[in-house]
């Protein structure tokens, strides 16, 4: 045991972040609020035939990180079928780039990012002529 089966993102504005995390990956949400004792949405990420994960948005219990400061967490990294047209996806809905991107030498493109609720997360796209 000891394999990660499930995440969790802190929001400020959950309406926000399911639009965000929807429109960019497409992922959906179901309302387990009542389960949590509060707003926390069960994040679907993809089908169960694909590698991956699924988690949850739950509201933020304290101040939300402030800008430029160290990460005190793990950072999730979406893996992404094209890089660009995913970093437009970001920015098009509130995101802000928080590491450009960058080549993982013959093997893919990487960069992390800001979401709408302050949050650093990254997208991945394997590519073997990256450089």
């Amino acid at each position: 045991m000891g394999r990660l089966v499930h995440f969790e993102i802190h929001v400020n504005d959950m309406e926000r972040a399911k639009k965000f995390y929807g429109e960019v990956f497409g992922w959906t949400f179901q309302d387990w609020s009542d389960y949590a004792g509060m707003p926390y949405f069960g994040a679907v990420t993809g089908s169960e035939d694909e590698p991956g994960i699924n988690g949850a948005l739950m509201q933020r219990q304290s101040a939300p990180p402030e800008t430029n400061q160290a990460l005190n967490a793990f950072a999730c990294t979406m893996g992404v079928e094209n890089y660009d047209v995913t970093e437009a996806k970001i920015l098009e809905h509130g995101g802000k780039v928080a590491m450009p991107k960058y080549a993982l030498p013959g093997m893919a493109w990487q960069g992390y990012y800001l979401d709408t609720e302050g949050n650093i997360f990254g997208i991945h796209q394997p590519d073997v002529n990256a450089k």
